[in-house]
């Protein structure tokens, strides 16, 4: 039976007193053979708590098990060397071969396992990013674009609804934006968007990545597999962000209402993180970010065109088609090229500008058959914009010129009348015409305006409403004659006659 650690050192305690291996085993209550044996063990060096090998079924066979695991460089299964050394005459269990393979493949391990220089990373060199799964914004998933700064820790998320390269390169151009300046290599996993294929083991980028790091003045890498320096390094960038962000209450919720207040949350997460002393380099990295801006490089004004969207012919209406949408631009861009893309639940709309590429519109996204439509984008059509607009006079003859004339009074009620189908409208802006020359050209148009308000059209009404403007010295409202209105005094009164 193997004693426990104490009590082997009560029994060599005893011995080194007496020095006589049966007094000690009276003193430490045990056969004084034990003694002797643990004695022995301390004086050749060996560990005296070491228990004594007993021989196994297995030994004559370990040879061959030695030999499978080496051929295997340790990747055969337990199952697969039982078979074997069965068909050899090996009658033992399979635990025991379990055991066996076990041990013989810790031993190989140790002895092969890679050996390699930690990387220690330059101010200014390396800017990591990856991907990861976000909260869910009206149910719908999102996905966080974490990145940081290898030598600062310097960490930036940006919230975005998909992986897509255009989506990579514009959270790309935010991150380095809110950096500030860029740095030399940009460090990732291995996604699609950025390697499209391996040969003989070398990744083929993806030529608009590379276009884009060529933009920024940045070299794009990706990690080696199974490398815990590099794909190690790009993977705890996700690591952090799944953690610290993804979703706990100090943090970000499991859901949000609105794409705007995740933003806002990431941002919020991103400026405290980055405020706070880092345990990797025992200072905050938004200081350490003031010591490795000197050792990036400026960025170019304009952002990479596939960080823009995608483009978009504007029509001759303002307008674009975006997911079989319309949405309405400002004046002056038709027949352009813009672009377009997504950024939560909007539109954004970016042109050349006469001062560069800048945001021209932002809209609401929309479904098919609902377009989106901005007066604001047409100032030359005052009106609600509907296929139906009033007619705009456009004067002829030297009585249309002189009627016209009298101002926007005289236009109005061109239009109210002829809508209205009045009779004799010559004659009527003839008669305007002389009241003009008699009266004050402006007295004449107001009360033309009135006449149109209040759907006035006869022969008399023009004079009546200028005899009126001329004795009251505020015009009241404007009554419009119609179907529900009448001027005959009612019964009420014949109701109090019996009373």
């Amino acid at each position: 039976m193997t004693k426990c650690a104490r009590e082997v050192m009560e029994i060599l305690e005893a011995y080194d007193l007496t020095q006589c291996a049966h007094s000690a085993a009276q003193l430490a209550g045990c056969d004084e053979k034990t003694v002797a044996r643990y004695v022995e063990l301390r004086d050749t060096g060996r560990d005296p708590a070491e228990r004594a090998r007993r021989a196994r079924s297995i030994d004559p066979f370990l040879g061959k098990v030695e030999e499978l695991v080496e051929a295997s460089q340790g990747r055969i299964r337990a199952d697969v060397v039982h078979d074997k050394l069965t068909a050899m005459g090996f009658d033992g269990t399979d635990r025991t071969t379990r055991r066996a393979v076990a041990e013989l493949k810790a031993t190989y391990r140790a002895g092969h396992r890679r050996k390699y220089r930690p990387w220690i990373p330059e101010p200014g060199m390396w800017l990591q990013f990856d991907w990861g799964e976000g909260p869910r914004v009206g149910g719908r998933r999102t996905q966080l674009f974490c990145a940081w700064l290898s030598w600062s820790r310097f960490r930036v998320v940006v919230p975005a609804w998909d992986q897509q390269l255009p989506t990579l390169i514009a959270c790309l151009d935010t991150t380095l934006r809110r950096i500030g300046r860029a740095p030399t290599y940009l460090l990732t996993d291995n996604p699609r968007t950025v390697t499209i294929d391996r040969i003989a083991g070398v990744p083929v980028r993806h030529p608009d990545i590379v276009s884009a790091g060529k933009h920024y003045g940045c070299v794009v890498h990706t990690c080696e597999p199974f490398d815990p320096e590099s794909k190690g390094g790009a993977e705890h960038t996700v690591k952090i962000a799944k953690a610290d962000l993804v979703p706990t209450e100090a943090n970000l919720l499991e859901e949000y209402s609105s794409f705007a207040e995740l933003v806002d949350a990431c941002e919020r997460w991103c400026e405290k993180v980055n405020a706070r002393p880092h345990r990797a380099v025992g200072a905050a990295p938004a200081e350490r970010l003031a010591t490795e801006l000197s050792r990036l490089h400026v960025l170019p004004e304009d952002p990479h065109l596939l960080a823009l969207g995608e483009e978009r012919l504007v029509g001759f209406d303002q307008t674009i088609s975006w997911g079989n949408v319309r949405y309405s631009t400002p004046d002056g861009h038709q027949g352009t090229k813009v672009w377009c893309r997504v950024t939560g639940d909007e539109l954004v709309i970016v042109a050349r500008t006469g001062s560069g590429i800048a945001e021209i519109a932002r809209h609401r996204l929309s479904t098919p058959g609902n377009p989106r439509i901005v007066a604001a984008h047409y100032p030359h059509h005052p009106d609600d914009g509907s296929v139906l607009r009033l007619p705009k006079p456009r004067p002829r003859t030297a009585a249309e010129i002189d009627f016209l004339a009298l101002g926007e009074g005289a236009h109005r009620w061109l239009t109210e009348a002829a809508a209205g189908g009045v009779t004799r409208i010559r004659h009527k802006m003839a008669r305007a015409v002389e009241f003009a020359h008699v009266l004050d050209a402006g007295r004449v148009d107001q009360a033309l305006a009135v006449a149109a308000a209040a759907g006035r059209f006869g022969d008399r009404d023009l004079a009546s409403i200028l005899d009126h403007l001329a004795a009251a010295a505020q015009p009241g409202p404007v009554v419009v004659v119609d179907e529900t209105h009448s001027t005959q005094p009612g019964t009420a009164g014949w109701g109090r006659v019996g009373a």
